[in-house]
């Protein structure tokens, strides 16, 4: 049993989460105090460990709130107690952003360790900056961004927009025709030695080891039993949808196509006062015959925003000059230091 403790709403990756649980006691543990017994025992049994439907655990949370009268069991040495705790979780909610290290890349996207104890994040291609493309050769996924079809935008739009003063559209309709015929020229004439080192510079690579900041788009728990079918997969997503796709608030279906549950909770977790709220769906899936079976928890990310994408890409003016000032100051320094030994300069000097 468990329930998440989160006061006024107040969202974050790591949660205050309520257990209960029977806690045994070994018998050679039965010598040293109850409360202390019943710690080293959660302590042991807890950390590292993913709950469904609740998230990561990563430590206890304070001594237990209350411990049962102990129970014992028949052909069992040890005692069996109810305990009520708190465990420190983490399940960061639905448009979090989170900062991480790339460990993985392939076609299908590229995947993501936070914090050095969560290695199941992953980024599909779908939710890559536009445009990206994965590099083959290199092994990498790489964005192109082309700033230069930013600036035709806004030329013609200034273009539109004056034409629309002066109310002649016939002179609007041939400017943008000549606008649509100058980009079919500079796409069709080969490209030159500048445009060449342009392009090169205008090329991202989203390098293994890079940090990069993400935003969760859905929370992924499965759950695999063995039955007499053979080993099935429950798995239950959690995620944010439009108005559009969401129904009236507390809506719920059963039964759909593969056995799939839908909740739907309106302002939920994460909701970050746009519109739209949270969508819980539960799928099942028959993995008999599948040699790899699925992590008990999987986050779905997104870098297809602004300020999203590797750390080093989004880096401020005042940073980049900050970090140019110390190397000059460094240069400086060394040239003082060099002429000091040569002996023409004053020791007082430097």
């Amino acid at each position: 049993n468990h329930k998440n403790n989160n006061n006024n709403n107040f969202q974050t990756m790591f949660v205050l989460t309520l257990l209960s649980d029977t806690i045994r006691i070994p018998p050679p543990l039965l010598s040293q105090p109850t409360l202390t017994s019943i710690q080293s025992q959660i302590e042991k049994r807890y950390p590292n460990k993913i709950i469904i439907d609740v998230g990561l655990v990563i430590c206890p949370y304070g001594p237990p709130l209350k411990i049962g009268d102990g129970i014992l069991a028949p052909g069992d040495g040890g005692a069996h107690h109810q305990v009520i705790f708190q465990c420190l979780v983490f399940r960061p909610f639905v448009e979090e952003v989170l900062v991480g290290t790339v460990t993985e890349s392939h076609e299908e996207g590229i995947v993501v360790s936070v914090g050095g104890f969560f290695d199941h994040v992953f980024i599909p291609a779908h939710w890559m900056l536009n445009p990206s493309r994965f590099d083959e050769g290199l092994g990498l996924w790489v964005w192109t961004p082309n700033y230069d079809d930013d600036d035709d935008d806004e030329e013609e739009d200034g273009g539109e927009d004056d034409g629309d003063g002066d109310g002649d559209g016939g002179e609007n309709d041939a400017e943008e025709g000549q606008n649509q015929q100058r980009k079919q020229q500079k796409q069709q004439q080969p490209q030159s030695e500048g445009e060449e080192e342009e392009q090169e510079e205008n090329r991202f690579e989203i390098e293994i080891g890079s940090e990069i900041r993400f935003k969760v788009k859905s929370v992924n728990f499965t759950r695999i039993t063995t039955t007499m079918k053979g080993v099935q997969a429950t798995t239950t997503t959690t995620a944010k949808v439009s108005d559009r796709a969401f129904a009236l608030e507390g809506t719920e279906s059963k039964g759909g196509a593969n056995g799939e549950k839908e909740n739907g909770i309106r302002g939920g977790n994460g909701d970050s006062g746009g519109g739209g709220g949270i969508r819980r769906r539960s799928s099942s899936a028959d993995l008999s015959d599948s040699p790899n079976h699925p992590a008990p928890m999987q986050i779905v990310g997104s870098i297809c925003e602004d300020g999203l994408g590797l750390t080093s890409w989004w880096k401020s003016a005042e940073e980049e000059e900050d970090e140019g000032e110390g190397g000059e100051e460094e240069e400086g320094e060394g040239e003082g230091f060099d002429e000091y030994a040569e002996g023409d300069g004053d020791p007082a000097e430097y």
